[in-house]
């Protein structure tokens, strides 16, 4: 098969919705980068890292024969009034991103098996063993900064990434990892305030209030983290607000990533959520990540760490709940209120 013209490629990226796209070559990986990061233990309980090692660095295990890796990424900023003080961080308070990005990698996919018959593909948005941010500087549309994220020149790092692989050559790649614009700022470093970026691009998840706040709900958040948990129940975009890089961010227009109901809650209705609730405002969106319990358990460590009185009565309805992750919560917040 001819290679596959990347003039068509972009078109039809657009076409289907993504914002930037980018092509590099289905090369292996090394593999120091990620077994060092493993082994210093910044990935906490993410075993599956560790689990899926050898796909993350080499995609022909993926999908046997592969050429070519294609990133997709799209803008997420919105500045939206009625989301102004939420506590959910940006990326996750309308749709589900995977939804959104899965069924325009879908489209992709679909339109390019139909006017290249027998080409074989593979597709991830986030959940699948591929270092996207990798691939997306292989690609060139950005580089990880020194905050660990991905940024773009357009975008600033307000961007989510898809990737799809193809067993086909394309007629141009990338050149490799955009210029590091992050120079000698610490502004994210500095900033972060549990010390979750060591350096390099790296993020240890022990620290991270993202990781704690959405991937460990099934345990208690340790002190010293839950104190810092001022208004953040889901996710956090301090090392974000602060880049300077970020300073003029594009709105993003489509509706998919306006704000949902659930972006208009505050904490104290956050962590009250009934079942019910939990399932009219949270079905769909990224927030079921940390499930029940979870999102209530962060969202009363925000009261403890506000102090409001007006809290009272209901983190002692909480206190009583038939969760235990969430009466510790709730009796940790009380015993804040007390101080």
């Amino acid at each position: 098969m001819n290679p596959l013209p990347t003039t068509y490629l972009r078109q039809l990226s657009e076409a289907v919705g993504f914002d930037l796209v980018g092509f590099s070559r289905a090369e292996p990986i090394p593999p120091q980068s990620l077994y060092s990061w493993i082994e210093a233990g910044y990935a906490a309980d993410m075993d599956w890292m560790k689990e899926r090692a050898a796909e993350r660095l080499d995609v022909t295990q993926l999908l046997p024969g592969a050429k070519t890796v294609v990133v997709f990424a799209n803008n997420y900023y919105r500045d939206d009034a009625e989301a102004e003080d939420s506590p959910i961080a940006r990326y996750a308070r309308g749709r589900g991103y995977h939804s959104t990005l899965r069924d325009r990698m879908k489209a992709f996919r679909k339109a390019v098996k139909s006017a290249y018959p027998g080409i074989g593909t593979y597709g991830s948005v986030d959940s699948g063993p591929l270092m996207e941010k990798v691939w997306a500087a292989r690609a060139g549309l950005g580089y990880v900064g020194r905050n660990g994220c991905f940024i773009t020149e357009r975008f600033g790092s307000w961007v989510l990434l898809a990737t799809v692989i193809l067993d086909a050559e394309v007629d141009s790649y990338g050149d490799g990892p955009a210029v590091d614009r992050c120079g000698p700022c610490r502004k994210c470093l500095v900033s972060c305030p549990t010390g979750a970026l060591v350096g390099n691009g790296r993020v240890d998840a022990r620290a991270c209030l993202s990781y704690q706040t959405i991937e460990n709900r099934e345990r208690e958040v340790p002190e010293a983290f839950r104190l810092e948990l001022d208004n953040r129940v889901f996710g956090c975009d301090i090392c974000q607000d602060v880049c300077p890089l970020n300073r003029r961010p594009l709105f993003a227009e489509h509706p998919r990533f306006a704000p949902r109901a659930v972006a208009g809650l505050g904490v104290m209705e956050l962590a009250g959520l009934t079942p019910e609730q939990y399932a009219k405002f949270i079905t769909g969106t990224a927030l079921a990540r940390a499930q029940y319990d979870g999102l209530r358990r962060n969202a009363i460590y925000a009261l403890g760490v506000a102090r409001e009185a007006d809290a009272r009565p209901l983190l002692e309805r909480l206190s009583e709940d038939s969760s235990d992750l969430v009466r510790s919560a709730a009796q940790w917040a009380l015993r804040q209120l007390a101080q």
